[in-house]
């Protein structure tokens, strides 16, 4: 019998990895991509940046035509892409990061590019909600909207006035207590807690930030002299910023606070 459990736990898990990898799809592609540019000729006519953008746009457009996306998915991602670009303006303006090179799609220091690193976010969450069937059970919209813009409007303000992360942190563990993710893997039908959630994927973006960073997505001030690690407490930051793409996704699907959210 526990053998059994055993096998059928690791059988569960193995399923649920290749959600996931499925889940990740345009994420995975998008960073691939921006890899793969690093190969390219540095005397090519056309600046990398600006050979991105047109990446994304073409990996968007490929995205919907396979059915990787559908209309409301790509009305979520085109949300985070122009959340996204308002917060690299911001950050970049004030020096968090930086990127290098030249490109005829910078505006204030900033490719247009860089846009689809949050679109990639958002993908995800809109293709794990449907592969996975995922519902929600006593979620609180509207408290979780106020946080979320909160935690956006933190990540700016923090530069001129106290960071107040930590107190959003444990507001939001308040605002989830209670709010379990339900989810399919295989025929099974599993739940974790809302906020395990954000922490899993918070250090998954982490490692995908340390990855990007590699390949010369942005670099941080750090890395201008040669890569390093991204610092682990970007790891709490993207556990925080999880909650605004997490927002904007569930919108999209409906469902009132308090009850158990369905999602097709």
């Amino acid at each position: 019998m526990t053998f059994q459990r055993i096998a059928h736990g690791c059988a569960q898990f193995w399923r649920f990895g290749l959600d996931q990898v499925r889940a990740v799809a345009f994420a995975v592609t998008l960073v691939g991509g921006i890899g793969a540019s690093r190969l390219l000729p540095g005397d090519l006519p056309v600046a990398r940046y600006d050979l991105l953008l047109i990446y994304g746009v073409a990996l968007t457009v490929l995205a919907r035509k396979v059915g990787w996306d559908g209309p409301r998915d790509t009305a979520v991602i085109l949300g985070c892409h122009a959340v996204g670009l308002l917060f690299e303006l911001v950050k970049v303006r004030m020096g968090s990061w930086s990127y290098p090179e030249d490109a005829l799609s910078k505006v204030a220091g900033v490719p247009l590019y860089g846009g689809f690193l949050y679109s990639a976010v958002g993908s995800y969450c809109c293709r794990a909600w449907k592969i996975m069937d995922l519902s929600l059970s006593r979620y609180r919209p509207r408290l979780m909207a106020a946080l979320a813009a909160a935690v956006y409007l933190n990540f700016f303000t923090h530069h001129w006035l106290p960071d107040a992360r930590l107190v959003l942190a444990l507001l939001l563990l308040a605002a989830t207590a209670g709010t379990w993710v339900h989810f399919t893997v295989g025929t099974s039908r599993q739940r974790m807690p809302l906020s395990l959630a954000f922490a899993l994927i918070g250090f998954f973006l982490w490692v995908a930030e340390n990855a990007a960073t590699y390949v010369g997505a942005w670099s941080y001030p750090h890395q201008l002299d040669g890569w390093q690690p991204v610092p682990l407490t970007k790891f709490g930051a993207w556990a925080l910023l999880i909650s605004v793409t997490f927002v904007l996704v569930a919108r999209t699907r409906g469902g009132s606070a308090g009850t158990a959210t369905r999602f097709a």
